[in-house]
């Protein structure tokens, strides 16, 4: 169990990493990875069934995908009565950065109000996985006591 305990906060604490590399480093992107973006987004709005598939609802999808591991892990590491606190942790982790990015990284990053709308959606899908996940965890210790008990 330890070692369980263990890897799942390396993993936990190499994600928020991940997500503050991420979003706080001065550059957004390269070029090659911008260019690649920019090119199959332009490709998709000549076509009419995606054509309402632009920058900005790519960014916004990312952004929400990016939060979901956070809001996740948080809320497991809180445990089952306290797995809201993946929602908390997810807004506050986003204001700390999009103030980062106005304060510090103006010159090369964009803080934005949808940035911290995203984020927070995507950590309170996490947390309320992380809900679900425990809730089936318990049902399934529930029906497995209940099983030794009848034998």
């Amino acid at each position: 169990m330890l070692h369980r305990r263990a890897v799942f906060g390396a993993l936990s604490t190499l994600y928020v990493v991940f997500i503050g590399a991420v979003t706080l480093t001065p550059d957004p992107f390269s070029d090659g990875i911008d260019g690649t973006i920019d090119q199959v987004i332009e490709a998709l709005s000549q076509h009419p069934l995606t054509a309402w598939l632009t920058y900005e609802v790519v960014e916004f999808t990312a952004n929400i995908g990016m939060f979901v591991p956070l809001g996740l892990f948080v809320a497991l590491w809180a445990g089952r009565r306290r797995w809201w606190m993946g929602i908390i942790a997810g807004v506050i982790y986003t204001v700390v950065i999009e103030s980062l990015q106005g304060l510090v990284l103006a010159a090369t990053r964009y803080a934005t109000f949808s940035d911290i709308i995203a984020n927070t959606l995507g950590a309170i899908a996490g947390a309320i996985v992380a809900r679900i996940v425990h809730g089936y965890v318990l049902e399934r210790a529930a029906r497995s006591r209940g099983a030794q008990r009848v034998r």
